[in-house]
């Protein structure tokens, strides 16, 4: 055991101090539900749903304020605990990124229209093929659409209730995870695109940045795809599977 030198109590080599738990409801089992949670993100892929974690931790272990403690945790360290659209995964941290190694499979640079779209329907989602052009002012290709499907950052939401039903574009977990944002509300307003140096001075007295929709619901004017619709968008071969 350790002995007492001055007033302060001294452990000795072979002795490993007990962890600091800052929120009581970390104690006791919410210690182990903190290692299991931490598993869980850790050994997937893809960003891991607060109800997947909490169906796999003791009952009454309080999800949220484990994910906090698991966050506070990893905040000063090279690899930061990230939340996404209520999803949780491990990331790089940002001020480290110069240090990783670039990817030769990296996704190819954006051209300027296929951005402009993106930023479109990241802002004024759900959004039709048709509203797009009409915000740009010029026609948009497939192909535009195509290689922001392809990035995974862009997905079908459903069929706006108007004549010729036309297809509702918005954006996925995938696009929010690769700009670093938690939500889409934290997309940046007029002010922060003006301090960016991204849209110019001479900007109409009634301009606004529209606030996104949040969530995956529906709206009032959307009817859900079904799976005719995805035949008819190339999504479905005929016999009903998913076109890789």
């Amino acid at each position: 055991m350790g002995e007492m030198r001055d007033g302060v109590f001294l452990l000795e080599a072979n002795e490993v101090e007990a962890p600091v738990v800052r929120d009581p409801a970390m104690a006791g089992a919410g210690r182990e539900a903190v290692r299991i949670a931490e598993a869980l993100v850790f050994a997937s892929a893809e960003p891991v749903s607060e109800g997947f974690i909490a169906d796999r931790l003791p009952r009454g272990i309080d999800v949220k304020a484990i994910m906090r403690q698991l966050k506070e945790d990893y905040a000063p360290r090279g690899v930061n605990l990230v939340e996404v659209d209520g999803h949780w995964a491990f990331r790089t941290a940002a001020d480290l990124s110069f240090a990783i190694r670039k990817d030769e499979a990296e996704v190819k640079k954006l051209s300027r229209a296929a951005l402009e779209v993106l930023a479109i329907i990241a802002y004024h989602q759900p959004v039709t093929r048709a509203e797009i052009e009409d915000i740009r002012g010029v026609q948009t290709s497939k192909g535009t659409l195509d290689v922001l499907m392809e990035a995974g950052w862009v997905r079908f939401r459903g069929r706006r209730r108007t004549p010729g039903r036309p297809v509702t574009l918005g954006t996925t977990r995938d696009f929010l995870d690769h700009v670093g944002l938690e939500e889409l509300l934290d997309l940046p307003g007029l002010e922060e695109l003006k301090g960016a140096g991204l849209l110019s001075g001479r900007i109409p007295a009634n301009f606004n940045i529209p606030l996104p929709l949040t969530g995956d619901d529906l709206t009032e004017d959307e009817d859900p795809i079904t799976q005719l619709d995805l035949e008819e968008l190339g999504l479905l071969t005929p016999g009903g599977e998913a076109d890789e």
